[in-house]
């Protein structure tokens, strides 16, 4: 069915991954930078050239709608994507889509712009069946959903919510829960580090963390025995006064740190380890070290659908202060209350202090409700998966964002598509199975 959309789907794939969409420095007419605002603009006009009816809301958001009636289905995606750059590790320039052996490779071809683009084509698809549509079908594409969802917000003021929804940025066959988030930063002046740098984004495994010091300070000897006892790349180069340590951790999204390696959490611990005496140093091992259950915050819990996990993701020092940021993410179960509370003895020592930004609820819908179960089917009748089950997830997706909308897709079960990582990828035939499975909760939703 959807087969016949391959060249169509690469084609505008490429054009969507060849717009760096990062957030950058808002503008007049581009609340989150000038790629984004591009993104959003290149996707909207790809569904006006096919016949859809669009709006641009303020350059926040747009959406291409079709069909007829008081009732809504809105499939929400959106256009931004996580910093990626050539040198961290990536064996192509992650802006420029590729294609090898069937295989898709650049930031965002599975996050969420391949998503984005199945979802145009199942909409054509639809369209070319013929059938009366007898609600209105909304593709809504947001431009800051990475960095805060902001986008999402004012879509919802403008427009409302809709009837029935789901959002192409979780995992197959769909999430019926969302843990909450404690957003958090920590803050150390009381450091003998000359500079330090690290993360590409707050939502995702630091990939490599920088530092400088004083030379002498520690045990070379000692530090390389950590980092190779550990299998971790590394450099250190020595100045008349200073060296300088870099060392290469695995990005991850921050919602599954155990796939990733935290350069910045081996980088404190190894300087702990080679003797290095600094307050800094100790308050980040004691707090943090290299685990992510949230043990050394106070926090460490979990209920029948998973644990809490903590993520630090970047690391930057400005006039002798070094500052850090925390990612929580905490079981559906809980209240975002509860994890402040037990986090409140912990959030100060003599080397550094925490302090709380933001929380965001956790997400759960009954897995027997019309929405999952439609969307559930129309997986299975597809794929004809009948095993696997819909899940509770770490990742925070718009549908914490909007009424009665899930995650369903893009991931498929386990498959890992290095999204937020180096050499992100999505194989063709899988974004046109997405295109077929889209369709078919589309015509679920329709008959509710």
């Amino acid at each position: 069915m959807a087969e016949k959309y391959r060249d169509e789907l690469v084609a505008k794939l490429g054009k969507l991954v060849a717009i760096n969409s990062v957030e950058g420095k808002p503008l007049a007419d581009a609340p989150f930078g000038e790629g984004p605002r591009k993104a959003l603009v290149t996707a909207l006009k790809m569904m006006e050239d096919d016949g859809f009816r669009t709006v641009n809301l303020d350059n926040y958001a747009g959406y291409a709608e079709m069909g007829h009636g008081s009732q809504l289905i809105g499939i929400v995606g959106h256009l931004d994507v996580v910093p990626a750059k050539k040198e961290d590790g990536w064996d192509t320039d992650p802006f420029v889509m590729s294609e090898k052996d069937g295989v898709l490779y650049g930031r965002g071809v599975a996050d969420d712009k391949g998503a984005v683009v199945a979802s145009m084509i199942a909409m054509k698809i639809i369209r070319d069946m013929g059938i009366d549509v007898n609600k209105r079908i909304r593709l809504i594409m947001g431009t800051n959903e990475e960095t805060g969802s902001r986008c999402l917000a004012h879509y919802v003021e403008k427009e409302g919510s809709v009837d029935y929804g789901f959002t192409p940025d979780g995992e197959f066959p769909g999430v019926h829960g969302e843990k909450g988030m404690v957003q958090a930063v920590y803050r150390s002046r009381k450091t003998g580090i000359r500079a330090i740098e690290g993360g590409t984004a707050k939502n995702v495994v630091c990939p490599r963390c920088t530092v400088s010091l004083d030379r002498c300070s520690f045990s070379k000897k000692k530090l390389e025995d950590y980092f190779n006892n550990n299998n971790l790349e590394y450099s250190i180069e020595e100045g008349n006064d200073l060296v300088t340590i870099s060392l290469q951790g695995v990005a991850a999204h921050a919602s599954l740190p155990e796939l990733g390696t935290n350069a910045i959490s081996y980088l404190m611990c190894g300087l702990r380890e080679a003797g290095l005496q600094d307050p800094f140093v100790d308050f980040y091992c004691s707090h943090f070290g290299t685990d992510y259950d949230g043990s050394g915050v106070g926090v460490k819990c979990s209920d029948q659908y998973g644990p809490l996990t903590l993520n630090n993701g970047m690391i930057s020092m400005k006039d002798g202060v070094i500052e850090g940021t925390i990612d929580i993410r905490f079981p559906v179960t809980m209240m975002s209350r509860q994890i402040v509370k037990m986090m409140s003895s912990h959030l100060a020592d003599d080397g550094g202090e925490i302090e709380i930004l933001g929380t965001v609820e956790p997400l759960y819908f009954d897995p027997e409700s019309p929405l999952v179960r439609s969307l559930l089917e129309a997986y299975q009748e597809v794929t004809f998966d009948t095993k696997t089950m819909p899940m509770v997830i770490g990742g925070g997706t718009y549908a914490k964002g909007i009424d009665n909308t899930i995650a369903f897709g893009c991931a498929f079960p386990d498959k890992d598509y290095r999204i937020h990582n180096t050499n992100e990828y999505c194989p063709v035939d899988e974004l046109l199975l997405q295109a077929e499975i889209y369709v078919a909760a589309i015509l679920k939703l329709l008959a509710l």
